[in-house]
């Protein structure tokens, strides 16, 4: 480095931004000290993310393949069990899910192109589809409470296949209850999202937490969109012919 950068150089032995080529980027206040540009901040920020998602694939992994093992060995009370579930019920929250995932894209959109104002309303209406999702989920867990289908001591079931059901309903509820906490962390990182943005913390050159949570927001949609045919479709068209 010669000695005039040398002489200007940060504690770290970074050049100025000036000299690096990096403009006014290389002064944002949202670069950490340990990266050079903002646009390695985000791919690594991008990086971490999906890494963390994979890990939660695996998660999820362990109690999709119990599910599908026993649904090999008790076919028939798995269809059972689906039937005590309210399908249109999980269908709106399906809509509402898919609906919440296209708002998220346009809230990251906006934060993008430096509108302010529609990246804090996208986020808004993003939460209000992920709580409503959250209240039709308590509604139907008051339900299979009001009729003892929570797995336990004071479990009741008219059909033949009391037993199996009971595991059904307990994977049901091991599944959707993991992905209802999601969705409540979710909401709980969109708010401090939008509470930065409406503070003007993002702009064009800076909007990645927007991004990484919008990862994080279609990961959890993603996952409904399994769940929901794998709980609520089994041998349905069969049991109601």
């Amino acid at each position: 480095m010669p000695d005039g950068l040398a002489a200007r150089a940060d504690p770290h032995g970074h050049a100025p931004a000036s000299a690096t080529g990096s403009g006014a980027a290389g002064h944002h206040p949202a670069l950490q000290h340990h990266f050079q540009t903002l646009e390695q901040q985000h791919e690594v920020a991008t990086l971490g993310m999906w890494v963390f998602l994979v890990t939660e694939v695996m998660f999820f992994g362990g109690l999709l393949m119990a599910y599908l093992l026993y649904r090999v060995w008790y076919p028939a009370a798995w269809s059972e069990g689906s039937l005590e579930l309210d399908i249109r019920l999980g269908a709106f929250n399906t809509v509402v899910l898919i609906g919440s995932s296209l708002t998220m894209a346009f809230a990251v959109r906006s934060a993008q192109t430096g509108a302010q104002r529609a990246t804090v309303r996208w986020l808004i209406v993003t939460m209000i589809l992920g709580l409503t999702f959250l209240v039709v989920k308590y509604f139907e867990y008051k339900h299979k409470w009001d009729l003892n289908h929570i797995p336990g001591a004071n479990f009741q079931f008219e059909g033949p296949h009391a037993h199996q059901v009971e595991i059904f309903l307990s994977l049901y509820f091991g599944l959707t209850g993991l992905h209802a906490l999601h969705m409540i962390i979710g909401v709980s990182i969109l708010a401090v999202i939008t509470w930065m943005a409406s503070r003007g913390r993002f702009s064009p050159q800076w909007n990645t937490p927007v991004e990484i949570s919008g990862l994080y927001w279609h990961f959890v949609d993603i996952v409904w969109i399994f769940l929901f045919p794998l709980l609520y479709l089994v041998d349905r068209a069969h049991q109601l012919g």
